[in-house]
């Protein structure tokens, strides 16, 4: 008879960790280990397809060592002589499924890839006899038994075949014996990495009939602590259970343990939970505890002010303020000197940068006519975007340091000539003029026209004596006995001088403060050259470690 369960009610939501544990994979591909996130894909891939087949089917795997007696166990389990089993080694060649009933089952056992199946449903009525049990009269809905080759056969295909589906059945029964259960290929290839599905665990220590009765709990005490060294609870289903295929004892609690765990319809579930598991903690092994700083507003500023060094923008600043200097000597210093300046070339007009008539050019096709970078100057900007890829990744793992890293350094061969062409779109104001320029020049010009008109007088003056002409009184200036025009060559030439020693001292506090506006405007085009060519691609990257850590948090469950 079939026994139905009841079907209960999940307490996790799978579907939203593994969209998680999805979400972390795809955003931690090439960043987190190679054989972690290939493992949660593999999870994944292996999820969706026990998912999409029979829910309704609880699969139950019998794994053990050469002659742990699986089979016959199995057998007495189901009290009827289904599989094959004989003292000649390996007996079990190939996985035998044993079902209560076929409905709904054929899918999904071809994807686990049995080919052998027995319908206890067709031998209900079988001439054969009961096992030393008795016949399973009670056969939860939807149970699948498998009877698998063993662990440690001779034969390398069926280890390979009992690794495969150690990997992918609902249920686990460690099947061990008195004189094997402590042996090592068992526990460390295949229940310690397993030993977090405890929830979906039985271990029975089989041909518990060989041991005298008195040692029968010795032994089961020494297996439990084995099984709390690999890592596996052993309180509750998982606890060992002793029994014997060959006199039924134990069997009933066999059966009672499958049909608690099949009855709760959730072993596929609480199976992949604790795949889950599995997958998280490798992957956030690979992850790290710890968190990136982030992108700092210090550790903008410092990026800035190296790659600032790096383009010498402080010599820029500086040709500015001597070129303001040079335009306002020329436009407002004593005209008897000023044509000097004429013969002194302009500081920015020699670095071939933009200035103010510029503004109008595509800002992508400008570029400097300033020298490439020396190799001082890229190691000064190579050693600027490293120091604020450390800053950025202090506290993360080794391997999201490297991620953060590489991220800061991808655009390292372009990053000069995008440095360049923020130096070349700078407004540098080469050119442009200041107020006081105009009413200076004008009292200059005043000041030269005074002295040229009292210097005429003075040769008229001159002139008419030299031919013996007579010579009309000449004014003088009241109070005083200086000649007019002799007093207005005085005045215009001293009034142009004071001037031309006024424009200098106006001409240095203006180049100064030109050399502040440059060097903010500067810094600002570099600033955002920083910005899309460094922090950016950082900031990717930081949202990448957010992707995986916010998957990772939802795969675990965690908030």
């Amino acid at each position: 008879m079939i026994r139905r369960g009841r079907r209960k009610v999940q307490t996790f939501d799978i579907d939203q960790r593994l969209a998680g544990l999805r979400e972390a994979v795809d955003a931690g591909r090439g960043r987190l280990d190679d054989d972690a996130v290939e493992q949660a894909e593999d999870l994944l891939g292996r999820a969706a397809t026990r998912r999409s087949l029979s829910p309704d089917h609880t699969v139950v795997g019998f794994f053990g060592a050469t002659g742990s007696g699986k089979s016959s166990l199995l057998n007495a389990v189901v009290g009827r002589p289904v599989a094959r089993s004989a003292a000649r080694r390996p007996t079990t060649t190939s996985p035998l499924a044993v079902l209560g009933s076929e409905e709904g089952s054929g899918p999904l056992l071809d994807w686990l890839g049995i080919e052998s199946r027995h319908v206890l449903e067709q031998t209900q009525s079988s001439p054969w006899s009961a096992g030393v049990a008795g016949l399973w009269t009670e056969v939860p809905e939807g149970l699948v038994l498998l009877d698998l080759p063993d662990i440690d056969s001779v034969a390398r295909e069926h280890r390979e075949i009992a690794a495969r589906l150690a990997g992918m059945v609902d249920v686990v029964v460690w099947v061990v014996d008195p004189q094997k259960y402590a042996d090592a290929v068992l526990h460390d290839e295949f229940i310690a990495p397993l030993s977090r599905h405890a929830a979906v665990t039985l271990v029975v220590l089989n041909q518990a009939d060989r041991l005298p009765s008195d040692q029968v709990q010795t032994v089961l005490a020494s297996l439990r602590q084995l099984l709390e060294e690999d890592g596996l609870t052993t309180s509750g289903r998982a606890a060992p259970l002793a029994a014997s295929a060959a006199t039924g004892a134990g069997i009933g609690a066999v059966r009672a343990r499958i049909s608690e765990v099949v009855e709760g319809k959730e072993a596929a579930a609480a199976r992949l939970s604790a795949d889950l598991e599995g997958a998280v903690e490798r992957l956030s092994a690979s992850h790290g505890g710890g968190r990136p700083t982030g992108v700092t507003a210090g550790a903008r500023q410092k990026l800035t002010e190296g790659l600032v060094h790096a383009a010498n923008a402080e010599g820029i600043a500086d040709a500015a303020r001597r070129s303001y200097v040079l335009s306002a000597g020329r436009r407002t210093g004593w005209l008897p000197v000023r044509w000097i300046g004429g013969f002194r070339k302009d500081p920015l007009r020699r670095l071939h940068l933009q200035d103010v008539q510029d503004a109008s050019k595509d800002p992508s096709l400008r570029k400097s006519s300033l020298p490439p970078m020396s190799p001082a100057q890229r190691a000064s900007a190579d050693t600027a975007v490293r120091n604020f890829a450390q800053d950025t990744a202090a506290g993360a793992s080794p391997s999201w340091e490297r991620a953060i890293r590489e991220a800061a350094r991808a655009s390292q061969e372009r990053l000069p000539d995008a440095i360049d062409q923020a130096l070349a779109r700078t407004d540098l104001r080469r050119g442009a003029r200041s107020w006081w320029w105009l009413p200076l020049n004008v009292i200059q010009w005043l000041a030269l026209l005074i002295a040229a008109a009292g210097l005429v007088w003075l040769t008229g003056l001159f002139v008419l004596g030299y031919l013996q002409i007579p010579v009309p009184d000449t004014p003088v200036v009241q109070g005083t006995s200086v000649p007019v025009p002799t007093a207005l060559v005085a005045t215009g030439l001293v009034v142009g001088l004071v001037l031309g020693i006024l424009s200098a001292v106006f001409a240095r506090w203006g180049g100064r403060w030109r050399a502040r506006t440059v060097a903010k405007r500067l810094r600002e085009q570099i600033a955002t050259t920083a910005h899309d060519h460094v922090v950016l691609p950082v900031e990717r990257e930081l949202g990448v470690y957010d992707s995986v850590d916010r998957g990772l948090r939802r795969a675990a469950h965690r908030k």
